[in-house]
C-alpha cells in the first residue's frame, strides 16, 4: 500500500519561501502522475500543483508564477518550492498521486504565513 510522508512545514513571514518534500513508498513511482494539495481551516482540500511522468506540470491558479513543483524518481520524491507567501497559503499541504488520488493520505505538512 501507497504511503506518503511529507515535511519541511512551518511558520513563515507573508513574502517568506518554504520547501515541502513528499517521499512515497510502496508505489511505482517514477512511472506516476504526483501532485500537492492543501486544506485550510474550513475549507476542502484543493489541488495545488501537479507534474506527470514525463514532466509536463500544471498548477492552480492561486500559486501560479509563485509556487514549483519538483520531482526526483531516483528518490521516490516530489518538491513543492513556494515563495512570495501569502496569508492565505496557510494550510496543512499533501503530496499524493497527480491525477487520481490514493485514499491513503500521510499527515501532511502544516504551512502557517503570518507576521
Amino acid at each position: 500500500q501507497v504511503q506518503f510522508v511529507e515535511s519541511g512545514g512551518g511558520l513563515v513571514q507573508p513574502g517568506g519561501s518554504l520547501r515541502l518534500s513528499c517521499v512515497a513508498s510502496g508505489t511505482i513511482f517514477s512511472k506516476l502522475a504526483m501532485g500537492w494539495y492543501r486544506q485550510a481551516p474550513g475549507a476542502q482540500r484543493e489541488f495545488v500543483a501537479s507534474i506527470m511522468s514525463g514532466g509536463n506540470i500544471n498548477y492552480a491558479d492561486s500559486v501560479k508564477g509563485r509556487f514549483t513543483i519538483s520531482r526526483d524518481n531516483a528518490k521516490n520524491s516530489v518538491y513543492l518550492q513556494m515563495n512570495s507567501l501569502k496569508p492565505e497559503d496557510t494550510a496543512v499541504y499533501y503530496c499524493n498521486y497527480g491525477i487520481k488520488t490514493s485514499p491513503s493520505w500521510g499527515q501532511g505538512t502544516q504551512v502557517t504565513v503570518s507576521s
